[in-house]
């Protein structure tokens, strides 16, 4: 490798481990990646929002979009919302109520997920005042931070029965929601074979993972639940 006349010793030394370590990156794989999109229909073949796909890779990568490590989840005209919120394991969520009520957040998940600041507990609920007119929304953080413990964490409240939601605490970094159209989309998946699956609150049994290769170019897969979830009211 020739120095060029522009750079100096200590220039050119740093120029060549950096072209070194890019040559590497390629040579183990860890610099491929190619994106990927899901759609997820019901069992007569209409997309379905608000369904989580998880993508575990054979091969070492870094996620461009990984789940966030803090979110919002609003208690509003009866309502969790959103209705499901994807996080990393350790995210701190902000629970508000803006309805003039009073209203719990109840949380229960496999193992439990969650634990209030400062303490931890297993499984827990709060009860939040309704919102005053002309002030801030009563609120408060819980982090999602017990060790070992992904999956759905179910959202409910002792006073109102109807409300429920979710949190799902993601256990790998390619995890992502679907939009109103069905679809989700996972960039920098690596190049190579993985599993995909699919979870809905309103997919009792789990469905089997689905092995793909993924290449350069962007793949498409298709996940079918065996159920029609109940549509939202808006």
């Amino acid at each position: 490798m020739t120095n060029p006349t522009n750079l100096t010793p200590s220039a050119f030394t740093g120029a060549r481990r950096v072209a070194t370590a890019l040559a590497i990156g390629v040579l183990t794989g860890l610099a491929q990646a190619g994106a990927l999109e899901v759609l997820v229909l019901d069992k007569e073949g209409k997309p379905v929002p608000d369904a989580v796909v998880i993508v575990v890779p054979s091969g070492l990568g870094v996620a461009k979009n990984p789940p966030p490590m803090a979110a919002v989840v609003n208690q509003e005209k009866m309502q969790f919302l959103p209705p499901v919120s994807v996080v990393a394991l350790g995210a701190k969520v902000r629970f508000s109520n803006n309805d003039a009520w009073d209203h719990h957040v109840r949380l229960t998940a496999p193992g439990t997920a969650v634990s209030a600041n400062p303490a931890s507990a297993e499984g827990m609920s709060l009860r939040l005042e309704g919102k005053t007119a002309g002030k801030p929304a009563y609120s408060a953080v819980l982090t999602m931070d017990k060790p070992g413990a992904t999956g759905a964490v179910l959202l409910g409240c002792f006073i109102h029965g109807s409300m429920s939601g979710h949190v799902y605490v993601a256990d790998s970094p390619w995890t992502v929601k679907t939009e109103a159209n069905g679809i989700a989309v996972l960039e920098d998946v690596p190049e190579g074979s993985a599993t995909a699956k699919v979870w809905h609150a309103a997919q009792v049994v789990d469905k089997t993972p689905q092995t793909l290769v993924v290449g350069s170019t962007p793949a498409k897969l298709t996940l079918q639940l065996d159920v029609v979830p109940k549509r939202r009211r808006g």
